[in-house]
């Protein structure tokens, strides 16, 4: 059984940088069209001319081998400018800004700590640029429970920012709960849309626990109760156009995973496709993943569908334990595992 769809996008991939990144970075290549890189290397990306040079980075790591386009990003500070997000629309390679809430994640420190007030002006121009404003929606209020962070955040941020600036582009990135999907489902399409995992749409919360600690599914967002799992696959399958693929695809050296102090992070580009066809199929919605991994991302950026073609062939295939680069490995989601899909580009 092959299925033949348009070549994917990802909307949500970190590929870091030095060793790491070209470790990485031809895993999404090979099988994505574009993807939107996110900014939190250290430091991070705040200004058009770091997200121009970064853009650099990958494309040299890349060695020309490959028709893939990163799509940058900016990293929203308490000092972020007007100014600079004129700058990056007129780069015509920056295509979000990504609001980190300080100490939300990985690489978080210098995020925003005061968005209605320091960061109003600049929230105000992304309008007039209609430059995407992409959300980590949890908050970092130490007496919020971890699994409720994102509840919180739609009720104390999101829903305040959309009334304040209804016409701002909104993506809420890697969404988690029913409570998401609800929001979500709530706003104008075309306004605000989300980002869906491989992990949050295949795991929940045991998953973490399940025969020991499970370092290498651990993330942020953290994983939920299966009952958010069941209704983020029905939001995506169902085909509704607000949601679209976005791996999170957050690599580590797997001693910093398997440490007293573990990152937060799951690394999913190489079986990403698997995953999203194994979940589209069991819900017997592979008439909808088309529209979810290639046509709901791009067309919400307002950019061209890909025309190219990607096939995946059910074929079963094992997921190496880990790969290997010059100062460690990296260990993948499913290492080890055997997944029915297959995915590759024709020549």
């Amino acid at each position: 059984m092959e299925l033949s769809i348009a070549q994917p996008d990802d909307w949500h991939l970190h590929l870091r940088d030095g060793e790491l990144l070209e470790a990485v970075v031809s895993h999404s290549a090979k099988q994505f069209g574009r993807a939107i890189i996110m900014p939190n290397l250290r430091p991070p990306v705040t200004t058009t001319a770091a997200a121009v040079a970064y853009r650099d980075s990958i494309l040299k790591s890349l060695q020309g081998n490959t028709d893939f386009t990163p799509l940058m990003t900016l990293y929203l500070t308490d000092k972020t400018s007007p100014d600079e997000i004129k700058l990056a629309r007129e780069s015509g390679v920056v295509y979000g800004v990504k609001l980190y809430p300080a100490g939300a994640t990985t690489n978080s420190q210098d995020g925003v700590t005061d968005l209605f007030g320091k960061c109003l002006p600049v929230l105000e121009e992304m309008v007039n640029q209609e430059m995407p404003l992409l959300v980590h929606g949890e908050v970092t209020d130490p007496e919020i429970d971890i699994f409720d962070r994102e509840r919180v955040f739609i009720d104390r941020i999101l829903k305040p920012l959309i009334q304040k600036l209804p016409k701002l582009k909104v993506v809420m990135e890697h969404v988690t709960t029913m409570d998401a999907v609800k929001f979500v489902e709530s706003c104008e399409e075309g306004c605000v849309a989300a980002t869906v995992t491989p992990q949050h749409l295949l795991l929940n919360r045991n998953s973490l626990f399940q025969g020991g600690l499970q370092p290498h599914n651990y993330c942020l967002p953290v994983l939920k109760r299966e009952t958010h799992r069941q209704a983020i696959v029905a939001a995506v399958t169902s085909g509704n156009k607000r949601f679209f693929l976005g791996t999170d695809s957050a690599p580590h050296d797997r001693l910093r995973k398997e440490c007293a102090c573990g990152c937060a992070g799951v690394y999913n580009s190489p079986v990403a496709l698997s995953i999203y066809a194994k979940v589209f199929e069991e819900a017997g919605a592979l008439d909808k993943l088309e529209a979810f991994t290639s046509f709901n991302g791009p067309d919400f950026y307002g950019l061209p569908r890909n025309t190219r073609k990607i096939t995946l062939k059910k074929t079963p295939w094992k997921v190496p334990e880990s790969y290997s680069y010059a100062s460690g490995s990296i260990v993948p989601m499913s290492a080890g595992e055997s997944l029915e899909w297959l995915p590759y580009l024709p020549s």
